[in-house]
């Protein structure tokens, strides 16, 4: 697959299971998408683990115009007020529309799992084709163990429960995708 139609074809698989995909031409959009999602569905707090620090000043000073409360550690004791997650994917599958997430901090599993609204950004340098282009990636990570990896395809639904769907049972209501322009080394 040529890598210039990774993105198009991501696009298209995660907008069939309902992702919210958009374009991000750097952080500090991102970070401005994030907290606009968060107020206009009367968030009063984004969940923000795993960031460096330049990012988290960039999304705190958009937050705190809108008074906006930026987590970023000990979730589990706030779970209650995680509305928007804001987290970085490690890696999406083109084929799927899926996104990966090395999720071994606790924080990032809660973000992701607990919000009501996942906001995740994704490099487009980070696309593969399929998952199968992701093994040694994969293998890598395996090297120093424990870890925990999240493939996430879509919001949460179930139709478990006598064939009727339900939404953000077993995680987020809503899943919203950043791909970040950049390019493959």
């Amino acid at each position: 697959m040529d890598v210039p139609n990774l993105p198009q074809l991501f696009r298209e698989k995660a907008e069939a299971v309902q992702v919210v995909v958009r374009d991000a031409a750097d952080l500090a959009e991102a970070c401005r998408y994030a907290m606009e999602i968060a107020r206009r569905q009367g968030g009063t707090a984004i969940a923000a683990p795993g960031w460096d620090p330049e990012v988290l000043s960039l999304l705190q000073d958009q937050c705190g115009q809108a008074r906006i409360e930026v987590l970023t550690a000990n979730l589990r004791g706030q779970a209650d007020r995680l509305h928007t997650g804001f987290t970085r994917a490690d890696w999406g599958i083109a084929d799927t529309g899926t996104i990966v997430l090395d999720s071994s901090s606790e924080d990032l599993r809660l973000a992701t799992m607990l919000s009501e609204i996942h906001i995740a950004v994704l490099p487009q340098s980070r696309l593969w084709a399929t998952s199968f282009d992701l093994e040694e990636e994969l293998n890598r990570l395996a090297q120093s163990p424990p870890r925990y990896l999240s493939f996430i395809t879509g919001a949460s639904r179930t139709a478990d429960i006598e064939r009727v769907l339900t939404l953000g049972v077993h995680g987020p209501l809503e899943l919203h995708l950043l791909l970040l322009k950049d390019c493959r080394p």
